[in-house]
């Protein structure tokens, strides 16, 4: 039970079967949870049922681009936390601008290189992790602190 919980779900979102494809053969190595959707109503959809902990988000897909479905992911507070490395063909500065404004943790530009991929994977994976770890430890250390100042400690 706890070893399911370590793997990590990550969501493929992008309307293009080949890159679909694609990124599932990039992520066949990987020890993880995989989903995919279509376009930005059916990725906030999967994301709601699967809770994955990445999303690899296409920025051009129908019904509601990446940006749009990154923007609502983060005005959420249930999915605010959800890791979004935008994968897109859009490689201009005023891009990239609009996807940090909608809340993306990382950019990767297609065509896609695997070992960057799986590179980025792993980093943003390890950065959560390590968050986490550290939210823990805070909140053990504000509970050993209560607890000493507490008037049976005196």
């Amino acid at each position: 039970m706890e070893d399911q919980k370590s793997r990590p779900k990550i969501l493929i979102a992008d309307d293009n079967p080949q890159n679909v494809e694609l990124m599932e053969a990039y992520l066949a190595d990987v020890d993880c949870d995989l989903r995919t959707a279509r376009d930005g109503e059916e990725t906030l959809k999967v994301v709601e049922e699967f809770r994955p902990d990445l999303i690899l988000l296409d920025v051009m897909m129908p019904r509601l681009s990446g940006f749009e479905v990154s923007r609502k992911l983060r005005s959420n507070p249930e999915t605010k936390d959800i890791l979004i490395l935008m994968v897109t063909a859009l490689n201009e500065a005023s891009d990239f601008e609009r996807g940090v404004q909608a809340g993306t943790d990382d950019f990767l530009t297609k065509p896609v290189n695997k070992v960057e991929l799986l590179c980025r994977i792993r980093s943003l994976l390890r950065v959560r992790h390590l968050e986490d770890q550290l939210e823990r430890t805070l909140a053990y250390l504000a509970e050993f602190e209560s607890a000493s100042r507490s008037p049976q400690g005196q």
